[in-house]
């Protein structure tokens, strides 16, 4: 816990704080609101049109219609449901597609998927280019006759990294290959159009756009092939069972129409926030590294590594002032082990270890960039001091 006087909260790609007119759309449903949405009567009728209105919102910023969205718990279970679906309705395909830089909701499912389904599947990860792009070319060789579907990211959570998720779409669709795309960083932040990108299936979180933690989304496109992953009742159309979780969908809704109106604003003021930082740690911090294409990202992601130091390290400093960001590392029973990202990118070793990455949102400002940009050539000097690798180099 950090002993600092405030908080500047610079890990929004790990979560967001929830926007207050979002907490204030939500509160009626936990208290006077606390109807059925399924109910015949007039109560709980009330709130299965507030339940229709947040689908509208959220179809509205990814232009799709609010007949495709089915709500979920979170990110992780849209990616499942997407990837299963497209397995069980295709049961003669059992080729999948992703990267070798996916979230663990798509890398981990797809590596077990054997044990998990009892079938025999073949998983293709594409490498990444050492800026963390990837080869269009090598993409389309990759597709053949039983590959069931594509599962990319839009955005890469570490790096921010946009992949051109239009052209791989339209190539698998002219393929007859299903596509599912993880856009749970981009949805917000950069504008979305589903009316002229043809994936088949979205995956998004409320919690990375200033909606409660607990709600997601899949879109799924009219007339593409799906098996529920939830048995249970008649929600959602017979496509995902449970009732629904009603505060947070709407809370989801009202997020959306917020990120409507500030995608200008993701795009220009805190794109500035993030470049004048960006720009300032690499200027003023000796063997620091960019990660990740330098403009073919989110705008408000910057990964940065400071080689010779370790990134747990660096985090617990910053606590101490109470700036709060991610590590590209993970340190599990002891050993660290780098980003797998950082890894397929080949960032090398001395620098993975070093990886912080800062994510903004609308609520920073300068005045913050200025405090961080402040203390941390003297963070990353005083741990180069005890650093073997720093003095041996």
């Amino acid at each position: 816990m950090s002993g600092a006087d405030r908080i500047i909260y610079m890990d929004n790609n790990a979560t967001t704080m929830v926007a207050p007119e979002v907490l204030e759309a939500m509160l009626p449903y936990f208290s006077e609101l606390y109807g059925n949405p399924s109910s015949m009567h007039t109560f709980g009728g009330q709130v299965g049109r507030a339940v229709r209105t947040a689908r509208e919102q959220i179809a509205e910023l990814i232009n799709a219609d609010s007949e495709e969205i089915i709500f979920t718990s979170c990110g992780t279970e849209s990616d499942s449901t997407a990837i299963l679906a497209a397995l069980q309705a295709q049961p003669e395909k059992r080729h999948i597609v992703t990267t070798r830089v996916e979230h663990p909701a798509v890398k981990n499912l797809c590596r077990g998927l054997d044990s998990l389904t009892g079938h025999k599947h073949r998983i293709t990860e594409l490498p990444v280019e050492s800026d963390g792009t990837l080869d269009l070319q090598r993409y389309e060789d990759s597709l053949g006759d039983e590959t069931a579907i594509v599962s990319v990211m839009w955005a890469n959570n570490e790096t921010g990294v946009i992949f051109p998720i239009e052209e791989m779409a339209k190539i698998a669709k002219n393929r007859g290959v299903l596509f599912h795309t993880d856009a749970v960083q981009a949805v917000g932040k950069i504008p979305i159009d589903l009316s002229t990108v043809p994936v088949d299936f979205l995956s998004l979180s409320g919690h990375k756009l200033h909606a409660p933690k607990g709600i997601g989304v899949l879109y799924v496109r009219k007339r593409t092939p799906f098996v529920p992953f939830l048995i249970g009742g008649h929600q959602e159309h017979g496509r995902r069972g449970g009732t629904e979780n009603v505060a947070s969908l709407i809370g989801l809704g009202r997020a959306c129409e917020l990120a409507a109106r500030h995608i200008t604003e993701e795009n220009t003021t805190v794109r500035a926030l993030r470049d004048k930082l960006e720009k300032g740690l690499l200027e003023n911090i000796p063997n620091a590294l960019l990660n990740g294409h330098k403009t073919q990202r989110l705008p408000n992601t910057a990964n940065v590594s400071f080689e010779y130091v370790e990134g747990e390290a660096i985090l617990l400093h910053m606590d101490r002032f109470g700036i709060c960001a991610s590590s590209g590392s993970a340190c599990t029973s002891g050993s660290l082990e780098p980003s797998h990202v950082l890894r397929a990118m080949g960032v090398p070793f001395t620098a993975a270890h070093g990886s912080i990455r800062y994510s903004l949102s609308v609520y920073n400002n300068e005045e913050e960039v200025d405090f961080v940009l402040d203390k941390m050539p003297a963070i990353i000097a005083n741990l180069r001091e005890m650093s073997p690798f720093w003095q041996s180099k």
